[in-house]
C-alpha cells in the first residue's frame, strides 16, 4: 500500500487528506474512493484534462506520462512541470503528494 497525501483544496478537500491505495490502482480511482470528488468528464479514458493534478512529490515512483497523456495535458488549465492526469497515474510502491488545481478546464462541475 502507498500513502497519498492530498494538499488542502478549498472545495474538494478543505482539510487535506492522507489515504492508502493499492499498487496498480489509478490515482483518480483512489481519490474518488476516498470521497475526493475529482472531475473526470471522460470517465477516465484519457480523452480530457479534467482530472489534472500536480504530483508535488513521489513522481519518480510512477511511470512517466505516455504520449497520449502528454497530448491531453496540453489542454489542462495551469499546466506545470509536475502536472499529470490522475486517470493515467497508476499507484506504484512509493508515496505521493498530490495537489488539486483550483480550476479545471470545465466551467461547471457535472
Amino acid at each position: 500500500m502507498s500513502t497519498i497525501t492530498v494538499i488542502p483544496h478549498p472545495e474538494l478537500c478543505p482539510t487535506g487528506a492522507r489515504i492508502q491505495a493499492s499498487k496498480g490502482v489509478s490515482l483518480c480511482d483512489a481519490l474518488l474512493a476516498a470521497g475526493i470528488e475529482i472531475e473526470h468528464a471522460c470517465e477516465k479514458v484519457t480523452a480530457c484534462a479534467t482530472c489534472h493534478v500536480y504530483l508535488r512529490s513521489g513522481a519518480a515512483s510512477v511511470k512517466p506520462p505516455s504520449d497520449e497523456e502528454e497530448d491531453q495535458l496540453d489542454d489542462a488549465w495551469g499546466l506545470e512541470a509536475d502536472s499529470r492526469l490522475a486517470c493515467c497515474v497508476k499507484i506504484a510502491e512509493g508515496d505521493l503528494t498530490v495537489e488539486l488545481p483550483v480550476h479545471t478546464r470545465n466551467h461547471a462541475r457535472e
